[in-house]
């Protein structure tokens, strides 16, 4: 496994599914679920986070192939379904999730609100997609996976220790925190986009 592939791969899944965006997540949920139930949310979400990251890097080629999806256009949805997403974060408009199950502390409705910004989040998605079909090799493809499953781990790992934290912290200052990092996400969005549309050859979008 090449060090600096592996570097460049895991910057990117930490800067789009990194502990900074799911703790804030996570940080939503913690005020109707116990300490143990939160954790045990957040195990039984990044096992399917894992998993969908696996199916989704191992087989990225072929899937792009089948559906006769271009990176520019993966790039544009993703970043379209970000935006619309992180708008929501800034407008306190919890898109993703089931409106009745926003109080409900059981797992299933736990791990049901974090499936956008966590489980199958947009931009990681697009970023396992785009970085796995970048190169035609098995061990490039377990590079991307690799990285992401670390980045993964990491987030399991920083609810667990922070989950009594989080459960502490006032429902305000996770609300503000969510709003101000949907305002960046939000920029991170529309950047995809961009890209996508240079990709596409669009003039008057060169970029620095």
């Amino acid at each position: 496994m090449n060090a600096l592939s592996y570097s460049a791969a895991f910057i990117t899944f930490f800067s789009v599914v990194g502990p900074p965006k799911v703790l804030l997540a996570f940080g939503g949920l913690a005020h109707n679920h116990q300490v143990a139930e939160l954790r045990k949310i957040a195990l039984v979400s990044s096992a399917a986070a894992v998993l969908v990251g696996l199916v989704a890097g191992f087989t990225a080629p072929w899937l792009l192939d089948l559906f006769h999806i271009s990176t520019p256009a993966l790039q544009l949805a993703g970043g379209l379904i970000f935006f619309i997403y992180a708008v929501g974060l800034v407008l306190g408009i919890h898109l993703g999730s089931d409106g009745s199950d926003q109080d409900a502390s059981d797992l299933v409705s736990g791990v049901r609100q974090l499936l956008m910004p966590y489980i199958v989040s947009p931009l990681a998605m697009t970023a396992v997609l785009i970085e796995a079909a970048a190169r035609d090799s098995w061990s490039w493809r377990s590079t991307v996976v690799g990285a992401y499953v670390t980045v993964i781990a990491m987030d399991l790992v920083c609810v667990i220790v922070l989950a009594r934290l989080m459960r502490g912290t006032h429902h305000a200052t996770v609300e503000l925190f969510g709003r101000l990092l949907g305002l960046l996400l939000a920029a991170v969005g529309v950047d995809l986009v961009l890209d996508g549309l240079f990709a596409l050859g669009v003039p008057g979008l060169e970029r620095e």
